[in-house]
């Protein structure tokens, strides 16, 4: 039962290509039978990444692409709902306190069916967009990788208690673009610390880790999280998921062969994925729970043994 539950396409992300019908189609075509659609949310004016500017949009804008994207997902999910399990929901963009109030107005507005918890920014800066810009993120925090890294797992905690989303996203994304991108954070004492304490606060109220082939995809030697992290989690009982984060149709289930082989050598055992039916395992999500499948079963099926890189 391979899928994903993190998902973009190029009709409403700037960074991104193909329509999101395309998506679902190709995700149909690789025998997929799980698929979330979590677009990006909306961002204040202050937040827009450069390719957004250029483009000439704005807070309003990103507002309406996303109440487009809402309609056009819906009517996907009841075209295609009965070729597989298709699922509505956004990644949320974590920057600063205020963004809180920005989620949950959204939250309430959108009857969404899921939400991916993430961090892009750190001081208000995209930390994963390009080495200039992470830079100056690293610059504002004290100049060195380690410093960021404390902050971003801060801003990472803040996000944990002000939202508990039921599935967080690329958990040390921090790694893409740091002078440390395969690091283990267990020699940086403070940091460690740090993300001891996140991952305890994800499994206090039942959070998943999604385990996100991007990072193999963009050349990094383990996924997010990185096996250190995954170990810690996996000693806490802690449950993953899997995603590809795919920002394009060639994307789709990227490197997942890769991606199963290390959830089996880190100790993985079983992988979840949400279903619907009369279970409720967050109030905000009527009727949304998650199942799990044997990480060998997943490992055997077609799709993913045929999942290489792109």
């Amino acid at each position: 039962m391979p899928y994903t539950h993190h998902s973009h396409s190029g009709q409403f992300c700037a960074h991104a290509k193909g329509t999101l019908e395309e998506v679902i189609r190709t995700a149909i075509e690789k025998k997929m039978q799980v698929v979330a659609m979590t677009e990006h949310m909306p961002r204040e004016q202050q937040d827009l990444y450069p390719e957004e500017t250029a483009a000439g949009y704005s807070d309003t804008i990103l507002g309406d692409i996303f109440e487009k994207y809402y309609v056009e997902a819906r009517r996907l999910q009841k075209i295609y709902s009965t070729r597989m399990s298709i699922f509505v929901g956004m990644e949320i963009d974590w920057i600063r306190p205020s963004s809180q109030t920005f989620v949950q107005d959204l939250l309430s507005k959108y009857p969404l069916e899921l939400f991916i918890g993430s961090v892009h920014h750190v001081h208000g800066i995209p930390i994963d967009y390009d080495t200039d810009l992470f830079r100056r993120a690293r610059q504002v925090s004290g100049g060195t990788d380690e410093k960021l890294f404390e902050d971003y797992f801060d801003l990472q905690y803040e996000m944990l208690k002000a939202l508990k989303p039921p599935i967080v996203g690329h958990f040390d994304l921090i790694r893409l673009k740091s002078d440390h991108p395969n690091t283990s954070f267990a020699d940086m004492k403070s940091v460690w610390e740090k993300i001891h304490r996140n991952l305890g606060y994800t499994m206090s109220y039942g959070g998943v880790l999604e385990l996100n082939s991007a990072a193999l995809r963009k050349g990094m030697k383990e996924p997010y999280p990185n096996a250190a992290i995954c170990k810690v989690f996996l000693d806490l009982d802690g449950a993953f998921t899997i995603s590809d984060d795919s920002h394009g149709l060639d994307q789709i289930g990227t490197h997942y062969r890769e991606l199963l082989q290390f959830a089996k050598q880190v100790g993985v055992v079983q992988i979840a994925y949400l279903e619907k039916g009369s279970v409720t395992r967050d109030p905000r999500f009527a009727n949304i729970s998650f199942g799990s499948v044997g990480l060998s079963q997943l490992q055997s099926h077609p799709h993913s043994a045929s999942c290489v890189a792109a």
